[in-house]
């Protein structure tokens, strides 16, 4: 029996099994082999994939080297997945298909991991070079239509440089700011032999540079001076700040200097609600009066109203990894490219023991500020309370927090579930938010709680899906119950895509603001029974609490993931909705 087979437990037939067991000498090696090597080089512990005939040597050379296959039922899942376990390792994500359909299955995965600045490689199967332009099975330029939403883009023409070429496009994956590679593998390439002496292997840890750069160290002393000599500052720390892995120095920095903290995207969790420097509400007053405005891993796109939602005459900073992000859209006072971390501690320590003649007056800001958002909280309380039937989808977002533990990963799949969700939702940790990023794009939550769970087997993790979202990739939950990753998925059921329902409604009227939104009354816990685990329908508010509890439990003891179908008021918007800010 093949290494494969003798893994899976699957019977294989004797052709396939004669050309498996064909002897290999120690001084050769197949293309397939020679990725994997690559891959183990890169520290790349799992693979997300579908199966195809042009890939089924990288299984091969996996087996050999450890690298965990995770098959799927649909490549997108397979790149939200990867994507999820680079923001969950802070390594690299990879993501393997076969060619045609199956690279372009995975393409609403890339281009979310390129629009959140995710490190993905994509590895994609290709027909083998003799017939190139002969029209073989699936064949499609892949290369050309990958290069717009990754940051490298190539195909590999020769055996001996597949790990070469690994090495490469996994070293633009971390150049500037993260983001996706893809790297096609014609078929023939992959099969084919080669003396093991005449393969380039890059070393691992010999053909890197330190990302961790502070840029000039001028600026580093400017900064300092700025938020010093502030009365009322304010810092948003976005994705980078996670991603890249400098959570602890913006805490820092921000304790040091006694700074009120915002948190979006991946940023959320940095600090713990409660923390004397965690804000949540008051962004826009906090923006409307500050005297500067320090932007620390997000862009000035839509989120940001483009810039237009920083007062004119504040004084703006900008920390970002990518130098093409600082000051588009809006004009900054100061901007610094580099490692936001390795800024953000240069910063505080520059700042360190200069005399603060401000500090009086920034805890009054402060206090200003947690004055604010106790007003803003118990404006809300009504809503998060309701008791309304059917349920207010604000009384689900308060119960989820509710029911958060510090080793929670909360992840939002949607629209407004991820809007109203964050009204309400403050992750304990760091890393203990996901959600789809500037893309929008709907359908990543399975995909990201199969990662999540299986990158921290530990901890719990909760996917608040739209009802909408969760029927595009829900099928991928058998996977996570497959390979040992079971969650706890709630879905927010309105039976429609409520966030574009809103605009169609106001636009065009009742009669026709339904047209082409509108879902099915779907049961979804049944799902869950057809896979063997917990699932309940949840019609009154009084039962949400109750119902997460009993999907947590179940899930423990089952060890299969578990789904609460709670029914909530299809007439009931989040307020960006509302306002159409997305659009705006």
């Amino acid at each position: 029996m093949s290494t494969v087979a003798k893994e899976t437990g699957r019977k294989s037939d004797t052709a396939t099994d004669t050309l498996a067991e064909k002897s290999r000498s120690a001084d050769v090696v197949s293309g397939g082999h020679l990725v994997a090597k690559a891959l183990k080089n890169e520290g790349v512990d799992t693979i997300f994939t579908l199966c195809g005939g042009h890939i089924i040597d990288i299984y091969d050379g996996c087996v050999d080297e450890g690298i965990r296959v995770v098959d799927v039922r649909h490549e997108q899942v397979a790149a939200h997945a990867a994507d999820g376990y680079a923001r969950q390792t802070g390594g690299l994500g990879c993501v393997v298909t076969t060619a045609g359909p199956g690279c372009t299955n995975a393409i609403t995965g890339i281009a979310t991991a390129f629009r959140s600045e995710s490190p993905v490689l994509h590895i994609g199967g290709q027909g083998a070079l003799t017939q190139h332009k002969m029209g073989s099975l699936q064949d499609l330029p892949h290369v050309d239509i990958l290069a717009p939403i990754t940051k490298f883009s190539a195909s590999v023409s020769s055996t001996e440089r597949a790990a070469d070429m690994i090495s490469m496009a996994v070293r633009e994956c971390f150049n500037g700011a993260p983001g996706p590679s893809y790297l096609e593998i014609p078929r023939d390439i992959l099969d084919r032999e080669v003396p093991l002496d005449k393969a380039v292997i890059p070393e691992p840890g010999m053909y890197r540079a330190s990302t961790r750069s502070i840029g000039d160290p001028a600026d580093i002393e400017k900064l300092a001076d700025i938020l010093v000599n502030s009365e009322r500052p304010a810092v948003l720390l976005g994705s980078q700040v996670w991603s890249s892995r400098g959570h602890q120095e913006a805490i820092d920095m921000v304790r040091t200097l006694n700074i009120p903290a915002y948190f979006n995207g991946a940023g959320r969790g940095i600090l713990p609600p409660g923390d004397p420097h965690h804000f949540h509400r008051t962004r826009r007053d906090a923006f409307n009066k500050a005297d500067v405005i320090l932007i620390v891993g997000t862009p000035f796109d839509f989120r940001m109203g483009y810039g237009k939602r920083l007062r004119r005459d504040a004084t703006v900073v900008q920390i970002d990894m990518d130098y093409r992000t600082v000051g588009k859209n809006r004009d900054v006072s100061l901007g610094l490219v580099g490692h936001p971390g390795a800024i953000l501690k240069a910063v505080g320590d520059a700042a360190s023991g200069r005399s603060d003649n401000r500090a009086k007056a920034r805890e009054s800001w402060l206090e200003e500020l947690r004055g604010l958002e106790a007003d803003k909280t118990e404006k809300l309380m009504p809503l998060f309370k309701s008791d309304n039937n059917p349920i207010h989808p604000y009384r689900v977002a308060w119960e989820l927090n509710e029911f958060l533990t510090e080793d929670t990963v909360y992840i939002g799949d949607g629209g407004d579930v991820v809007t109203i969700s964050a009204q309400a939702v403050q992750p304990r940790a760091p890393g203990h938010w996901m959600d789809p990023g500037a893309l929008g794009s709907l359908g990543v939550g399975t995909g990201f709680s199969l990662a999540a769970k299986l990158a921290h087997p530990q901890r719990e993790v909760l996917c608040y899906y739209g009802d909408g979202a969760f029927s595009m990739t829900a099928f991928d939950m058998e996977t996570a119950n497959r390979f040992g990753a079971p969650y706890i998925a709630v879905v927010g059921n309105n039976s429609a895509m409520n966030q574009i329902r809103y605009g169609q409604i106001a636009k065009y009227g009742k009669d026709r603001g339904d047209i082409g939104n509108l879902l099915g009354d779907v049961p979804y816990s049944q799902f869950a029974h057809m896979l063997g685990g917990y699932g309940e329908e949840v019609r009154e508010p009084s039962e949400i609490a109750p119902a997460l509890q009993r999907a947590r439990e179940a899930v423990k003891s089952t060890g299969k993931s578990a789904v609460i179908n709670i029914w909530v008021d299809p007439n009931e918007y989040a307020p960006g909705t509302k306002n159409q800010t997305m659009y705006k």
